[in-house]
């Protein structure tokens, strides 16, 4: 799939799902604010509670760009965990090192920040970790591997370019941007995630 495909498909998606999942789907959104094909345009009938809780499901899903699969194994986790499930399961994904690369600033989209890990560009503790999926714990630092931080798209990175297109920088996350590098201070808060989903509905979902 080349670039100008995939970037289609995602502007596709964020109509779809009413959320803008890249910078290039914002400007498209801004003109288009309604979801894709002929009836788009149309008044949206009033929506079953099942389609309701699947657009939040799928929301979830693409803003972490996961496959259906994942996503379960992310809810079944969450279910024996302590705590409010639909906002465990945020707090988890949060903690994937391909999030926290985009939420660093690394990388402009979240399959961008994929790419960075499984091309071997982001060092944790000083070792090459290539699994987008690999969860950090707090203390833990990411970093782009030195050899890779003089490659053009890293530094345009370290120039701050993609500060413009991203969220604030969340306070779970402390970011030495210049040099490529963050620690994740504590485990991220469900309040202060920058995703947007009602994650109840996404627990009723799997639950039904």
């Amino acid at each position: 799939m080349t670039s100008v495909t995939r970037s289609r498909r995602q502007v596709r998606l964020s109509r779809a799902l009413g959320i803008a999942l890249t910078p290039k789907a914002v400007k498209h959104f801004e003109k288009r604010p309604y979801p894709p094909g002929e009836h788009g345009r149309a008044r949206r009938r009033t929506e079953s509670d099942y389609a309701v809780r699947l657009r939040e499901k799928q929301r979830l899903r693409a803003q972490y760009a996961l496959r259906e699969k994942q996503l379960v194994k992310v809810y079944e986790n969450a279910r024996k965990t302590a705590g409010l499930t639909g906002e465990v399961m945020v707090e988890d994904l949060e903690t994937r090192l391909d999030a926290l690369v985009l939420r660093a600033g690394f990388a402009r989209t979240v399959l961008q920040a994929r790419q960075a890990v499984t091309h071997r560009h982001i060092l944790v503790d000083g070792k090459i970790v290539d699994r987008p999926s690999f969860r950090v714990k707090p203390g833990q630092t990411l970093q782009v591997k030195p050899k890779s931080q003089a490659t053009t798209p890293f530094q345009v990175a370290a120039a701050g370019a993609h500060r413009d297109v991203l969220p604030a920088v969340p306070g779970y996350l402390e970011v030495q941007l210049e040099k490529l590098q963050a620690t994740l201070a504590r485990r991220p808060k469900r309040s202060e995630v920058p995703v947007t989903c009602e994650v109840q509905l996404v627990v009723e979902f799997y639950a039904r």
